[in-house]
């Protein structure tokens, strides 16, 4: 049971101090799941942040459901979930009740918009740790790129463009493994 309180409270707290969603929560995943707990590798950890992007839902609430699943099998997933999700739950229910009063404050504006920027910041960080890990080659510099412009300048679906990325990345490792053993 104590594995399960851990996954919770673990999942808790990042749920809790983390705004701007699955890819401003990286750095704290990474922290607390690799760096602290020593739960997951960078590696495994990345690998369940894609999976969960891949996935329909929330993608911290997936990431929570797989670090969960595979430390501790079902029950952890649940235990993760639920650590991830509570802290989101008592602030919405807590606003809703005070919506009123917040509504029109201007400090709480100020705030907000404090905030924003620190998400864009902390995004902007993430991105570059996963390029750093994710981008070991010119070609797949030039995939990144590619796929980049795709997604801002076309009307390309996401779920296509990931598609399309799983198959680069195959016949990529593939051609590298293939070079490899000539």
């Amino acid at each position: 049971m104590k594995q399960y309180f851990e996954l919770f409270w673990a999942f808790f707290r990042i749920g809790g101090l983390t705004f701007g969603g699955g890819l401003s929560m990286l750095p704290m995943l990474k922290y607390e799941l690799v760096e602290k707990k020593n739960w997951v590798t960078e590696e495994e950890l990345l690998d369940c942040y894609a999976i969960g992007q891949c996935t329909p839902g929330i993608i911290a609430v997936n990431t929570a459901t797989f670090v969960g699943y595979k430390k501790c099998g079902i029950a952890g997933g649940i235990f993760s979930t639920l650590g991830m999700v509570a802290p989101s739950l008592v602030i919405i229910t807590t606003i809703a009740l005070f919506l009123e009063q917040f509504m029109g404050n201007k400090w709480l504006g100020h705030a907000l918009m404090g905030v924003r920027a620190v998400v864009c910041a902390l995004m902007l960080n993430t991105v570059l740790a996963l390029a750093k890990k994710s981008l070991i080659s010119p070609l797949c510099i030039v995939w990144c790129v590619f796929i980049f412009l795709l997604a801002m300048f076309t009307e390309v679906p996401t779920i296509l463009l990931v598609v399309m990325s799983g198959v680069f990345g195959i016949l990529f490792n593939g051609y590298a493994k293939g070079r490899k053993s000539e």
